[in-house]
C-alpha cells in the first residue's frame, strides 16, 4: 500500500488557487503519465491520495489502472467557477471498499481540550475494505494542517518600516504556533475516533497520509502511544497494545538485517522532513503473536525530488511516495 501527495490534481481548464494556475494540456497530461507510471511500475493494493481537485479525472484514471473501488467523503471549494481551494484525500483500492465514512470527532473531548469551532482541515476518510486472508480492515486517509502560518499577514501603510516588520514577527510566532496546536488537534481527535471505533469492530487499523510533522516531533507523537500508560497490572499493558498504532518504518527496520537511514519525503530550502507516514495496528505487527502479516518491505520513491529529470519530472509532486509491502506470516 502507498500514501501519494498528488500536489494538485487538478484537470484544465480549471484553476488551482488562482486564475492564472491552470495546467496546459501538454503539462496536465504529463502529471497524469506520471501517477499512471508509479503505479504500474510500484503496483500498490490500496493508495491513499492527498492534494485531489479533479475527483472524478483521478477516479476515472485509477480505474483504468486496475483500481475499481475509489472514495471521497468530500469536495473541493470551487470559487468563480473555475478556480479551486481546499483538496480532499481520496482512497483507491483494489480490493472492495465494503463501507466509507467521514471522520467525525468526539465533541466532549474537543470542548475538553479547550476547542471552539473545531473541524479539521481536510475531511479525513475511514474506509473499510475487504482485505484477503485477514477481513476487513479500516484504512483511514488523511492530510493535517500545514505548518503555513494560520494568521495572514497585512501590510499596514499607516505603520513604519520597523512596526510592519515586529507585527509580521509576532503574527508569525501566533500563527505558525495555532497551526501546530491544529494539526496536534486533529491527531488527538482522530486517534480517539480509532480507538473509538476499534473497541466497536476490533478491526485492524491502518492510518495512513500527508501528515505535515514529523510524527516524532511532540506535535504527534501521541499517534504512537509510546508515552502513554494505563495505571494497573501487566494486563492493562497488554489491552493498552490493542489499541496503539505503529510507524511501519519502525516495524520494517525490526525485521532488516541491514539498518538504513530513513528516506525524507519532503524539502524544504536546505531542510528536509519526513511528512508522509503509514501506521498500522498490532496484526501488522511480526512481534505480536497473533498477528496476520509482517512488513517485509518499505520504500520511499524520491527520484524526483533528489536527483530530478526536468522533461519528465516536472509535472510529479512536492512529497516523496511511501509504500510498504506486507506478506503473511509463515
Amino acid at each position: 500500500m502507498a500514501t501519494f501527495n498528488l500536489y494538485n490534481y487538478l484537470a484544465p481548464p480549471n484553476a488551482f488557487y488562482d486564475f492564472q494556475r491552470i495546467y496546459s494540456a501538454q503539462q496536465w497530461a504529463k502529471k497524469q503519465r506520471w501517477l499512471a507510471d508509479y503505479l504500474e511500475n510500484q503496483q500498490p493494493d490500496i493508495i491513499g491520495f492527498q492534494e485531489v481537485f479533479s475527483i472524478d479525472a483521478l477516479k476515472q484514471q485509477v480505474n483504468e489502472q486496475g483500481y475499481p473501488y475509489f472514495a471521497v467523503v468530500d469536495e473541493p471549494t470551487v470559487i468563480d467557477e473555475f478556480i479551486y481551494r481546499d483538496p480532499v484525500v481520496a482512497i483507491a483500492s483494489r480490493f472492495k471498499i465494503v463501507a466509507v465514512a467521514k471522520v467525525e470527532y468526539d465533541t466532549d473531548y474537543s470542548v475538553q481540550m479547550g476547542l471552539k469551532g473545531f473541524r479539521f482541515s481536510r475531511d479525513i476518510i475511514r474506509a473499510t475494505i475487504d482485505v484477503p486472508h485477514i477481513g476487513v480492515v479500516d484504512c483511514y486517509v488523511l492530510h493535517f494542517k500545514s505548518k503555513r502560518s494560520m494568521i495572514d499577514n497585512e501590510y499596514d501603510d499607516t505603520s513604519t518600516e520597523q512596526q510592519n516588520l515586529l507585527k509580521q514577527l509576532k503574527e508569525q510566532i501566533a500563527g505558525r504556533w495555532a497551526s501546530s496546536i491544529q494539526r496536534g488537534s486533529e491527531a488527538a481527535l482522530l486517534l480517539i475516533e480509532v480507538i473509538n471505533r476499534r473497541a466497536q469492530t476490533n478491526n485492524p487499523v491502518i492510518v495512513m497520509g500527508d501528515f505535515n510533522n514529523e510524527l516524532h516531533d511532540g506535535v504527534l507523537n501521541h499517534l504512537i502511544a509510546e508515552h502513554l500508560h494505563l495505571t494497573g497490572n501487566r494486563q492493562n499493558s497488554v489491552y493498552r497494545s490493542h489499541f496503539t498504532l505503529q510507524d511501519s518504518w519502525q516495524l520494517y527496520q525490526r525485521h532488516v538485517v541491514t539498518k538504513s537511514d530513513r528516506e525524507a519525503t519532503h524539502y524544504f530550502g536546505s531542510s528536509s522532513s519526513v511528512f508522509d507516514y503509514i501506521l498500522l495496528s498490532r496484526e501488522f505487527d511480526a512481534g505480536f503473536q497473533s498477528s496476520f502479516f509482517e512488513v517485509v518491505d518499505y520504500h520511499t520513491y524520491d527520484q524526483h525530488l533528489i536527483n530530478p529529470q526536468f522533461a519528465y519530472d516536472d509535472q510529479s509532486t512536492d512529497h516523496g511516495v511511501v509504500m510498504i509491502t506486507m506478506v503473511l506470516r509463515s
